[in-house]
């Protein structure tokens, strides 16, 4: 196995260990493509993912994954020192999958179904209608209640459906959902407790209905 030259490896060694806000600050006093490049790879898999199901085509999420780091680019100069990268990425992301849907006509709602994917984070059913902890490392549950949760979910409106996007299966903090969706921290919570309540009655009605 060819192993990289010396300086190469020390430089790859080096960009790894700055953080993402280090990174974005780096490049935009050097524009070098090395810094970016490395940015990029960090949350290739993870922004992709959230994109593809955001959008659910996996073409459209890949030309939105790459409007957003053109953004991120062009916006380099925006980017303020204290600032944290990762919401700040998702906001742009998410803007320009809003303005992706817009043009194409496209409003296709999140599939349960495609979240769902082997080794991908999720909360499960119990969770959703239950529990106020949420674990989402714990897998959805398939079958049956899996059909249920995928058609509660997408019957939420869009507000409800996104918070619980980026908090339950994108593993976001209350700020960060926050920043992402440019509402208070407030409105987060309100928000996933409208979407639980929600959850909860049509899990209810889908109960007694089988009673």
């Amino acid at each position: 196995m060819t192993s990289l030259p010396k300086e190469e490896r020390q430089t790859t060694g080096k960009l790894s260990a700055q953080t993402d806000e280090q990174l974005l600050l780096s490049y935009r006093k050097s524009e070098d493509s090395a810094v970016f490049a490395e940015l990029v790879g960090r949350y290739e898999r993870e922004l992709y993912n959230y994109l593809r199901r955001y959008l659910g085509d996996a073409a459209q999420a890949e030309d939105v994954f790459q409007a957003t780091f053109f953004q991120v680019h062009r916006k380099r100069a925006a980017f303020e020192s204290g600032r944290r990268f990762r919401p700040w990425l998702y906001t742009i992301a998410t803007n320009q999958a809003i303005d992706s849907q817009r043009r194409t006509k496209r409003h296709r709602r999140l599939s349960l179904e495609q979240a769902m994917q082997p080794g991908e984070q999720a909360a499960s059913l119990r969770d959703f209608v239950e529990g106020s902890e949420i674990d989402p490392a714990r897998l959805a549950e398939h079958g049956e209640q899996a059909e249920w949760v995928r058609g509660a979910v997408d019957g939420l409106p869009e507000p409800l459906r996104r918070a619980v996007n980026l908090v339950y299966f994108r593993g976001m903090k209350y700020a960060d959902a926050a920043q992402v969706m440019s509402v208070p921290v407030g409105t987060v919570k309100s928000r996933l407790h409208s979407a639980l309540k929600r959850l909860g009655q049509s899990w209810e009605d889908a109960a007694a209905q089988q009673n």
